[in-house]
């Protein structure tokens, strides 16, 4: 991608225009870390744009960006310019084709301001960039309330890239955010729960969402989260704090590798894990009871399931994430209860596509947990690695679908997926070992 991207540079600069590496490439770049995308800013018009390379999209022509597509790769490439006017709070009300300074100038941080010739091996700073990711500044490019104004969602950038990068922030770029955070009402459902996505996915995610909370802008976001801070547990089981430092550090044990260095599943955590984990007790503040002399949350995982599919629904998350961390908050105590289950009962569970998220989500629960004491999850993941070696040694299903139907006379329905299941589990657990033993346990059944 990284060569494509110069290619590209290449035939602009040929074509006598300016053209350079813009943003995040390269203030990654400068951070040491290789960078995802790799966006371009030139003197080029669209037109001039969509002349020169061979396949391009017009995705905002009337503000100067056109998408290329070149080796497989996607590339926005867009015309320097300056804006005047955001009336909506996000987008220009026009745009004036300019240079690579005035290009600079009207982006939102200084460590966004930077550009980047990678033929020349030069770099381009008309904003002070350098020096702020040297300082390990967040700082807003001019006068920071106007970059506000002009587009809300930089109050939420702000928050992301200070902790993403493990930053700080400049005194009146944090002032600014303050006084104006009640402006993220006017954001769109899609661009906060987009933002929201990537601090969850980013570094320091916990803190993240506690920078939300003390700025006032989880409030507005998710309401029900606040609701978690100064909700009292039980202590002689936590000394961690109350449900929103352990809903934290849950959050956070599921990037410290340090604690189990082969953690389930192996690729790094999803989406739809990391705000299960979050919103796992989510459901204890509606629970919340004295009984016993005990602090008590009887069903609070059925509760944060509803919860949780309230709020994944309010931002708009695909219905693919939300059913699964409805799933997994509403089975996420179902884990300690499989030690004490007969195998077969067992099994079903390990044979669960989701059991893997599911038994993550218990794990960084058990880690958000002061005294932290992972025995259970030590025992069942042992169990489970187990089941599946033992699985994979197996042979294929001794039947298919298709033949139960023809021998029971049946159409196809949750009838069949019900015997298949019946059968792979009297397979596994060896009481049927051949087809023929499949065939006359289906006769019976007829």
């Amino acid at each position: 991608m990284k060569a494509t991207s110069i290619e590209i540079i290449e035939i602009l600069k040929k074509a006598g225009y300016e053209a350079y590496w813009a943003g995040g490439c390269v203030r990654d770049m400068l951070l040491g870390t290789e960078p995802k995308d790799f966006d371009i800013v030139t003197s080029a018009k669209p037109e001039e744009i969509e002349n020169l390379l061979e396949h391009t999209i017009p995705i905002g022509k009337k503000f100067g960006v056109i998408l290329a597509i070149k080796n497989g790769h996607n590339f926005e490439i867009a015309t320097f310019r300056s804006d005047s006017g955001y009336s909506d709070g996000r987008r220009p009300d026009a745009v004036t084709f300019t240079n690579a300074k005035e290009d600079a100038i009207r982006r939102d941080f200084t460590i966004n301001g930077l550009f980047y010739d990678p033929i020349e091996d030069k770099i381009m700073d008309y904003v002070g960039g350098q020096e702020d990711l040297e300082k390990g500044l967040i700082k807003f490019i001019g006068d920071p309330e106007q970059r506000i104004l002009e587009d809300n969602l930089r109050i939420l950038r702000a928050v992301r890239f200070r902790n993403a990068l493990n930053m700080q922030y400049a005194p009146d770029t944090y002032q600014a955010i303050k006084k104006h955070v009640n402006l993220i009402k006017n954001i769109s459902t899609e661009r906060i729960s987009d933002e929201l996505n990537k601090m969850i996915m980013g570094k320091n995610a916990g803190r993240a969402f506690e920078e939300l909370f003390e700025i006032g802008a989880l409030e507005t976001l998710i309401p029900e989260l606040c609701k978690l801070k100064g909700l009292a547990q039980p202590l002689q089981y936590h000394t961690e704090g109350d449900v929103w430092d352990h809903s934290i550090k849950a959050l956070d044990s599921l990037t410290q590798e340090e604690v189990d260095p082969n953690p389930l599943p192996e690729n790094p955590p999803t989406s739809a894990l990391k705000w299960a984990t979050l919103l796992h007790d989510i459901g204890k503040y509606d629970t919340f009871e004295i009984k016993d002399d005990r602090i008590k949350y009887e069903g609070h995982q059925e509760v944060g399931a509803e919860i949780a599919k309230k709020i994944l629904t309010r931002l708009k998350f695909s219905m693919k994430i939300i059913n699964k961390v409805e799933w997994l908050v509403r089975h996420h105590m179902m884990v300690i209860p499989l030690l004490e289950m007969p195998d077969s009962r067992r099994r079903h569970w390990f044979l669960l596509p989701e059991f893997e998220d599911l038994l993550e989500v218990f794990r960084a629960d058990c880690m958000g947990i002061i005294p932290m004491d992972l025995k259970e999850y030590n025992q069942i993941k042992k169990l489970y690695k187990h089941e599946i070696a033992h699985l994979k040694l197996l042979p294929k299903k001794l039947i298919s679908g298709e033949e139960i139907m023809d021998l029971l006379k049946i159409t196809a329905g949750e009838r069949v997926g019900e015997i298949l299941e019946e059968i792979r589990e009297k397979q596994l657990g060896g009481k049927l070992k051949t087809k023929k033993d499949a065939m006359d346990y289906l006769k019976k059944l007829k």
